[in-house]
């Protein structure tokens, strides 16, 4: 099987998750398979103006190989069921959770990103638990709160009886159609939800308020 790392290099007690590298169901049908993979082989070329990279373009054709012959998926599966993947660092470790005016305009792309990616992922069980997504953001769920209500009342996500938190339609065209135009919003979404970019951090734009703007709280309807 290929050495394919992502963040952290492969130990003897885990591997790299090709699936969620894929942003698919680890249950996805080869057809599902070729379609994504051609269509993240076109974006991430490095021919590809402004989507380019040469390193995850290695990564994707390494992984394609692997999963798109039935022999070495199922040996990967295999062990894929018996090894931990491979932790990614929480999203605070790139991403400014505090800072007054721009931290919690972060919280809520962060909150929209892991929900889309996980309804993506897995369409019939979309549903993200608090701790989880505290794990992931690695913050404080007391910080979360006025991010949750503000997410919920603007029906982006939906809170289930057991705390879950599911992303809407709402959310998804919200998702869809805003992404091109925030860079923080896109590099979450390409880069599994982790991004490094200062600057893409400073290009938030003015329709996501500061938390201290009750004025200005409403975010555009989606058309």
């Amino acid at each position: 099987m290929d050495g394919t790392r992502f963040n952290l290099p492969m130990t003897e007690t885990e591997i790299p998750d090709y699936y969620e590298f894929l942003e698919i169901s680890p249950q996805a049908t080869q057809e599902t398979i070729h379609r994504v993979y051609r269509y993240l082989a076109t974006r991430y070329h490095p021919d590809s103006a402004g989507t380019g990279d040469l390193d995850k373009f290695a990564q994707l054709s390494a992984i394609y190989k692997v999963l798109s012959d039935p022999a070495r998926r199922a040996e990967y599966n295999a062990q894929r069921a018996t090894h931990p993947a491979a932790a990614q660092d929480p999203l605070s470790t790139t991403i400014d959770f505090m800072d007054q005016v721009e931290g919690d305009q972060n919280r809520r792309l962060a909150v929209l990103a892991i929900l889309y990616y996980r309804r993506r992922m897995y369409p019939s069980d979309p549903e993200v638990s608090l701790p989880e997504i505290e794990r992931r953001m690695g913050f404080p769920r007391d910080y979360l709160d006025f991010t949750t209500w503000y997410l919920t009342k603007k029906r982006f996500i939906t809170r289930a009886d057991n705390s879950d938190f599911t992303l809407t339609v709402e959310g998804v065209d919200f998702i869809e159609t805003q992404r091109a135009t925030v860079p923080l919003l896109d590099r979450l979404l390409t880069t599994g939800s982790h991004t490094g970019d200062k600057d893409a951090r400073n290009q938030l734009p003015a329709w996501l308020p500061p938390p201290h703007s009750p004025s200005d709280l409403d975010l555009p309807a989606v058309v």
